[in-house]
């Protein structure tokens, strides 16, 4: 079990790199790129060097990178869908430049569609994606939703179909992401035990538990079902303690690679959820390095 947090690159590569060996962190997150904007910038070579010198020294890694909010491949406009497709093209490009192990996306929304053709724009979207690109490194993870809205991926069904949909004749290897807060606010109860023990055969039978390399670990601002997508302090929400506690030390997930994406409100907020993902799946906690 590796534990890591979503950092920013807004200095460089290398100092995320540097905040992640100054938290412990066993791996970590980015974005490649602005995620709110459709301009992408292509990160400097000597940076990416310096960043992957850092990772190899320390042992930090996988890479994982989250894609741009704005790219919804599932979308029927056609000006919204060209702008999907070269700009996850791009995050393609980026991730093998950055070495990431992983790019994880959002399924994106069929608004004024059906969620089946939001699911075949999604294959389509990625046929057009990849094409040419030849055998990537990088693994695509389909990470599930809170359900809001249109959004697809609420449903362990939606995932799993649209993988079999996109894997036919594309080289890019597809799996999944689940995050604790969306599968609560989905429906999934993954705070107490009966409900976890459901979660967890939901996924073995839908997704395979072996296609779940990264778990992104939230606690949840609403309740279960509630369709809110507010992440919140690990044991400070609805799954609180005692579900975290049974999540960590879950058989399950003893290979997984588990990604902070709480907020940090006040200073230090991003060591003490490290800390406590830690001491909840009865590791020792190990203090943040001074420099």
């Amino acid at each position: 079990m590796k534990f890591g947090i979503h950092l920013s690159i807004a200095g460089s590569l290398e100092s995320a790199a540097w905040k992640a060996r100054q938290l412990r962190a066993d791996a970590f997150q980015i974005f490649s790129s602005s995620p709110r904007m459709w301009r992408e910038s292509t990160p400097a070579a000597d940076d990416i060097a310096a960043m992957k010198t850092v990772m190899t020294r320390y042992s930090i890694g996988p890479l994982v990178i989250h894609d741009n909010y704005l790219i919804n491949l599932a979308s029927g406009d056609a000006v919204i869908r060209e702008k999907s497709i070269a700009a996850f093209r791009g995050e393609l490009q980026r991730a093998e430049m950055l070495g990431a192990a992983y790019l994880v996306a959002h399924p994106g929304s069929w608004k004024r569609l059906t969620p089946e053709l939001g699911m075949t724009n999604i294959a389509s979207g990625l046929a057009e994606a990849t094409a040419g690109l030849g055998r990537l490194g990088v693994t695509l993870l389909l990470e599930c939703t809170a359900g809001q809205g249109f959004t697809l991926g609420s449903r362990l069904e939606e995932l799993r179909d649209i993988r079999m949909m996109a894997s036919r004749g594309m080289a890019l290897r597809i799996q999944f992401c689940l995050d604790t807060c969306h599968l609560s606010a989905a429906g999934y109860d993954v705070a107490s035990a009966e409900g976890l023990e459901r979660t967890v055969d939901e996924v073995e039978s839908c997704l395979g538990l072996e296609n779940v390399p990264v778990i992104h670990a939230n606690d949840s601002k609403g309740a279960l079902g509630s369709h809110l997508d507010r992440h919140t302090h690990i044991g400070k929400g609805q799954i609180g303690m005692e579900g975290f506690a049974r999540i960590l030390q879950h058989a399950a997930f003893q290979d997984k690679v588990f990604i902070l994406e709480t907020p940090v409100e006040r200073e230090g907020d991003d060591r003490r959820n490290l800390a406590m993902l830690r001491r909840l799946a009865g590791q020792r906690s190990r203090l943040p390095l001074r420099s």
